[in-house]
């Protein structure tokens, strides 16, 4: 399992949100949504620090992490974290 966050994406998380050097991003298993790896179910971001991170990446000064309890969502996969010029919005793909 691999979380990749790329720098594009970072930035834009680090100025949409006001975030600082240092801060953490809990990417989290929610119900509902359109997922494409378990149906009925997506990820979701939120500012909190980590507990038991099961995976961490830091990327512009940000800590990117998934909680222990949530690597099931990419179990032997990589989940990488783009933006999307054109559209102007993150993806979130698992692949």
């Amino acid at each position: 399992m691999n979380l990749v966050v790329e720098q594009a994406a970072a930035r834009w998380y680090k100025e949409q949100m006001g975030l600082s050097d240092g801060d953490s991003l809990r990417i989290f298993v929610r119900l509902g949504g359109c997922g494409s790896v378990h149906p009925g179910l997506s990820l979701g971001i939120t500012k909190e620090e980590p507990r038991k991170p099961g995976l961490l990446q830091q990327v512009e000064g940000v800590n990117f992490y998934m909680e222990e309890d949530n690597v099931w969502y990419v179990d032997n996969k990589e989940l990488r974290i783009s933006f999307d010029e054109k559209y102007e919005e993150i993806k979130m793909n698992v692949v």
